[in-house]
């Protein structure tokens, strides 16, 4: 009983002499680093995890204080520069006394009409006139006659040159004298050329050139294969009547004579010149079949090239074609093959002179079968002689 009332007087007394305990904020109790035991170091103990648990906290006040940098400055919307306004062409007007060009035909004479509107559109002398009908051919005459329709725009327009294009819509059966003709028979055949001539020499009776362009390739072999054999009808049947054919055939293939959807325009760059269908052309497609008849149109019109062009400009009478006044002007000569001249009859260059005929033998076979050394000019780097001074000339020698 003693003992247990000296404990409590001894507990009483500690009581007393213990100072009240400091109550501190939670930021200070969490900011105080507890002292790490040996057990800590070694099992990770209480004060790593709380150290790890403090650490984001620390790293969140700096982000805080941080100095924002150049770099971390807001970005601004970059400012678009404006669009730059593309320049209209120019449109100059035509002269009154402008030459008149008359294109006729179907979808591709209109091709062909577009690309000389844009050719001459700077020529105030040169006026394009296309009047064309897209489904128009030469065996319809019941949806189209051309025959009946072309006298008319001739006396219309009285013009200086007439382009004509037809053939794209013709792979059909013909109606002669009340039957109807398989495409490309014999019979059909005939009738077409006839009309082909008919319609050509019409205009030539008229006394104004005519210009006949041909069909270019189309995306089909058969439509292909026939255009062809339509050329060959145009060509022949044109410049027999004394017409100009105009062909367009390789401008639109490539070097094994295949159908091309992109090619090279008129200044030489790769561009799409038909459209997804094959048969239709684009605007450099149309340019290009252009390109073909404007040197023949610059040729015919001369003069009016230049009638209303500005002084001091670009030189419009460089680019017309001229031909020499008198044909005995031409100088003409056999074309030459560049890998064996002998098969096609031409052995000698313009200007030049017939060769040496020799044995066939070079230097190098007359060494190595006889043993013959060629002598080696004076001068030269082989020029082995003993005594190079030259040598007097023995007059009975020169003589013999």
């Amino acid at each position: 009983m003693r003992r247990l009332r000296r404990l409590l007087l001894l507990l009483t007394c500690l009581a007393i002499a213990v100072p009240p305990v400091a109550v501190y904020s939670d930021a200070v109790a969490q900011e105080r680093v507890q002292r790490r035991t040996v057990l800590d170091l070694l099992f990770g103990g209480f004060g790593f995890g709380r150290r790890a648990q403090q650490q984001p906290n620390y790293q969140q006040r700096q982000q805080q204080h941080r100095p924002q940098t150049r770099s971390e400055k807001p970005k601004t919307k970059k400012k678009v520069p404006p669009a730059i306004a593309v320049p209209e062409p120019v449109v100059v007007a035509k002269l009154p006394d402008a030459r008149k060009v008359l294109v006729v035909g179907d979808f591709i004479a209109s091709g062909i009409g577009d690309g000389l509107t844009e050719a001459f559109t700077e020529m105030p002398g040169v006026a394009i006139e296309a009047r064309t009908n897209g489904s128009s051919g030469l065996v319809r005459q019941d949806y189209y006659n051309w025959q009946t329709e072309l006298p008319a725009l001739i006396d219309e327009i009285k013009p200086a040159v007439v382009v004509l294009s037809l053939g794209a819509n013709d792979r059909q059966m013909m109606t002669i004298g009340g039957s109807k003709e398989k495409f490309r028979s014999e019979a059909w055949s005939k009738e077409y050329e006839q009309r082909v001539a008919a319609l050509s020499s019409f205009v030539l009776e008229k006394k104004v050139p005519l210009m006949w362009v041909g069909m270019p390739a189309f995306q089909t072999t058969s439509m292909t294969a026939d255009m062809s054999a339509f050329n060959t009808i145009y060509r022949g049947t044109v410049e027999k009547t004394g017409g100009t054919f105009v062909d367009i055939w390789d401008g639109f293939v490539d070097e094994s004579g295949k159908f091309v959807v992109t090619g090279s325009d008129i200044n030489g760059q790769q561009v799409r010149l038909r459209g997804s269908d094959g048969v239709s052309m684009t605007k450099a497609g149309k340019r290009k079949m252009a390109f073909y008849v404007e040197k023949e149109i610059r040729r015919i019109l001369g003069d009016a090239m230049t009638i209303g062009q500005p002084q001091g400009g670009e030189a419009v009478s460089n680019l017309v074609v001229t031909t020499p006044t008198d044909a005995a002007d031409i100088v003409r000569t056999q074309p030459i093959s560049l890998t064996d001249p002998a098969l096609d009859g031409g052995t000698v260059l313009l200007g030049g002179s017939a060769l040496d005929k020799g044995s066939g033998r070079s230097p190098r076979d007359k060494m190595i079968q006889k043993g013959e050394f060629a002598a080696a000019p004076e001068g030269r780097v082989d020029d082995f002689r003993l005594d190079k001074r030259p040598q007097p000339i023995d007059p009975q020698k020169a003589t013999n």
